[in-house]
């Protein structure tokens, strides 16, 4: 028994290593037997470290990209913008990844004391989707004003045609990406880029995010962002809200494709480790996470082994230096960005001089 029990052990040790491997990624441009873009667990590793990087309260050392976050399977990235929405306690930067040829697109969360975060994620009201050629589509009130009503929306598309201006030749694919309301804000902006925006290689891929529509809007999404992954973990409760009642099908809110659900299973309660399943077509596959009660907000807060939060349980702070401000600038209502007007070829650490409270 002593010698089984090892191999067991060795054997969950080494699925353990690969499963947390983390090397440098290639965009995987395979699709299925179907047809259906595959999931790419190494993209996965890198999305959820720009997703972790987002929370950062410290806009000098993310716009520089030497916060505690930005690196790893990241480094060397480039932010072009940082938005930071005041009245709505939202923020998101977008930059370029030169090793995907991408522009990254990255959504911060529910920030834990934000009443106006908290109020967005239960509204939970659905409203009618005006855009061309999706009747019945009908879509959450609190995470699409999140997006297409503030300042975030003109300022992230403004920022995608600078990066294009930037590297033009080299871009061949733009992701968007973001954690919790961040997610259903990414998915939201995903479609905006390719129905209004005429973007044709658009991926989007979503942790722990909520469901944002009806079975229309779902169905029409998937057509349209054929390339969207959503991650769940384990018994997350934010991928079950607002809730789906199966006897209303056509009413209710409605995941789209395609789920990654990640478990997280032990052997011999000595290794712990994740196992994916790529779930159905259908967006609310009964046998990946609606297999079980979503009641775990730990599992919320950590996917891969990464921290989708906050430094700190605080609220809605962000850190400024003085070397920076001549990319900073605000407007009437005193939200802030943060531009590169030219690539930069050169990274510097700057010191925290002022905590401003949002």
């Amino acid at each position: 028994m002593g010698q089984k029990r090892w191999f067991l052990f060795l054997l969950a040790l080494i699925a353990c290593l690969l499963f947390f491997s983390r090397g440098r990624v290639e965009v995987l441009k395979l699709k299925s037997y179907d047809g259906r873009p595959v999931y790419n667990h190494t993209l996965a590793l890198t999305l959820v470290e720009y997703t972790s990087a987002v929370y950062m309260s410290d806009l000098a050392q993310l716009f520089t990209w030497t916060c505690e976050r930005c690196n790893g399977l990241t480094k060397g990235f480039q932010v072009i913008e940082i938005i930071v929405d005041i009245e709505y306690c939202l923020q998101a930067y977008v930059g370029v990844a030169k090793d995907l040829n991408a522009i990254i697109i990255a959504f911060r969360g529910t920030q834990e004391h934000s009443i106006q975060n908290w109020i967005s994620d239960l509204f939970w009201k659905q409203l009618d989707l005006n855009y061309p050629d999706m009747p019945d589509a009908m879509v959450h009130h609190g995470f699409y004003t999140a997006y297409h009503n503030t300042t975030v929306r003109p300022a992230v598309l403004g920022a995608v045609k600078l990066a294009k201006k930037f590297y033009g030749a080299n871009i061949n694919t733009i992701m968007v990406t973001g954690h919790s309301m961040g997610g259903a804000m990414a998915a939201f902006c995903g479609l905006d880029l390719v129905v209004n925006e005429g973007e044709e290689n658009v991926q989007v891929m979503t942790f722990g995010q909520p469901r944002i529509g009806n079975a229309d809007f779902a169905s029409y999404y998937s057509l349209l962002v054929p390339n969207t992954f959503r991650i769940t973990h384990d018994h997350d409760i934010v991928p079950h809200l607002p809730p789906y009642f199966y006897y209303f099908p056509r009413k209710t809110y409605h995941h789209f494709p395609t789920e990654v659900w990640v478990r997280d299973l032990s052997v011999l309660k000595l290794v712990r480790f994740g196992v994916e399943k790529v779930c159905d077509n259908t967006g609310e596959d009964p046998t990946c996470c609606r297999s079980v009660m979503g009641r775990s907000i730990s599992d919320h807060l950590t996917y891969f082994g990464v921290d989708l939060m906050c430094e700190s349980w605080r609220q809605c702070n962000i850190v400024m230096s003085n070397e920076v401000e001549r990319y900073s600038r605000k407007d009437s209502k005193g939200n802030i960005f943060m531009s590169r007007t030219v690539p930069s070829t050169e990274t510097k650490t700057l010191s925290k001089t002022g905590v401003s409270s949002l």
